[in-house]
């Protein structure tokens, strides 16, 4: 674990790359928490604006003169040397502090729950902050994506609890001091980052150790990851709480029945010794069943009752990029997801499959990284058989360089259903002419394939009609 700073250490706050939805949302809390704020970004956002209004002094450009009088710096994982306003802070000695370190200083105070997981953590992050805020708790959160049902994706609470999102992916989450651990799963992912699927695993197990005395750590079940977590820190911790959720029947919070319900989807919880209640969600699939269950034990936790955490769960309409709904033309549906890992796409396409019922499903698909494609392809290539037709765009490069021999081929030679290569500008006629009214069409992947929605709904308008 890093160095822990309280916020009267921290002075004025410059960050970098500010528009960003992580460092953003630190710059938003600090705000709420009565620091001075500035910040740069390397084009003008929407966000921007926002952060301007609650008063902000907000840069568009980099330079070493937008620092002004700063303390300190916080950045996001992106920014390296060579960047003027980061070279500037080193050289007058600035305190530099990681986007994680920036928003731990900002949890001080607060009784933290913290989720964490290869998949599923921002949607289940924001069910528990929107349910929280429904039952009147008013916490704060800080979540990795903007979430409509909740207005934005940070907000300062007038209450003790403290909701943020745990980024595994370059190991900081290793900068909280939590008092709840939800993990959602454990798989092999940013293998860029960490080397093996063993330092993966290792790298939960001491996020999971940060835990105190009598803190409580929430596991999934259903997961071979979390589930071993789980019973590893029940042997190595006896003074932690240690919970499970999931179809699993030995689960602590135990899911029956699950099964779709007027547009919506529906299960038994079953919470303690002959407790049960119904839930029901308005986001698809069994996995985001997963993710409101996980909510509902924190929910149990933090002393709502249990027909108030349902009702708040029932009520939550998503979040964004995580099974988002477009639009409609000529009977097709079209969605969007983030989905960026096998499991992920996997999960994503049983949803489709669950809302398209007896209709087709057809997906657009961008890989995300060179080194996620190279040790992946395969998978990617047997989740994406799923869909009825699967068309694949280029790899979006996101931070990395390319890798010889690494194209996104290596994933169509994997697909066991119609479909292949396509290149952004035919991608949205191509994959609209596939489908007929009563079919689903997603748009997957973290890179700007997110930008093909409109343009298929359009492309669907000219063939079928509104």
């Amino acid at each position: 674990m890093q160095e822990l700073h309280t916020l009267d250490q921290l002075g004025k706050v410059h960050l970098m790359g500010i528009g960003g939805v992580g460092v953003s949302a630190v710059a938003r809390l600090m705000l709420a928490r009565g620091l001075t704020v500035s910040g740069t970004d390397a084009k003008e956002l929407p966000v921007l604006d926002d952060l301007r209004e609650a008063g902000a002094r907000i840069h568009v450009g980099y330079a070493a003169e937008n620092l002004g009088d700063a303390d300190t710096v916080v950045i996001s994982s992106i920014i390296k040397a060579g960047n003027p306003e980061y070279d500037e802070a080193v050289s007058r000695g600035l305190r530099i502090l990681h986007r994680s370190q920036g928003l731990a200083a900002t949890m001080e105070g607060h009784h933290v729950i913290t989720v964490a997981g290869t998949h599923g953590k921002t949607t289940t992050t924001s069910l528990i902050a929107f349910m929280l805020r429904e039952a009147g708790i008013s916490p704060t959160f800080a979540i990795g994506a903007n979430i409509a049902s909740l207005g934005f994706n940070a907000e300062y609470g007038a209450g003790r609890v403290f909701v943020a999102e745990a980024d595994e992916s370059d190991a900081s989450f290793m900068n909280y001091q939590p008092d709840v651990v939800v993990i959602t799963n454990i798989e092999a992912d940013h293998l860029d980052h960490y080397g093996s699927v063993e330092a993966v695993h290792q790298s939960f197990h001491a996020f999971a150790s940060l835990l105190p005395a009598d803190g409580l750590l929430i596991c999934c079940a259903d997961d071979e990851g979390s589930r071993a977590l789980a019973a590893r820190m029940r042997r190595e911790r006896p003074d932690l709480r240690v919970q499970t959720y999931g179809f699993s029947e030995d689960a602590d919070r135990r899911l029956l029945d699950a099964h779709p319900r007027d547009n919506r989807f529906a299960c038994t919880l079953e919470w303690g010794s002959g407790q049960e209640t119904d839930l029901e969600i308005a986001l698809p699939g069994n996995h985001n069943l997963l993710n409101a269950a996980a909510a509902f034990a924190v929910g149990l936790d933090c002393g709502l009752d249990p027909e108030a955490a349902v009702e708040g769960l029932g009520a939550f309409t998503g979040a964004a990029r995580r099974f988002d709904f477009r639009g409609e033309a000529g009977g097709v549906r079209v969605y969007d997801d983030y989905a960026h890992h096998p499991t992920e796409v996997l999960a994503a396409l049983r949803a489709a499959r669950a809302v398209a019922g007896t209709g087709a499903v057809h997906v657009l698909f961008q890989p995300h990284l060179f080194s996620r494609t190279n040790e992946f392809h395969r998978e990617f290539g047997q989740a994406l058989s799923l869909a009825d037709t699967a068309y694949v765009l280029e790899i979006y490069p996101a931070r990395e360089t390319p890798i010889p021999g690494v194209t996104s081929e290596l994933v169509t030679k994997e697909l066991d259903t119609a479909g292949g290569l396509v290149s952004t500008g035919q991608a949205a006629s191509v994959v609209a002419a596939c489908a007929k009214p009563g079919d689903v069409i997603m748009t997957i992947g973290a890179g700007d394939v997110t930008e093909q929605g409109s343009a298929i709904l359009a492309e669907l308008r000219t063939r079928l009609g509104s």
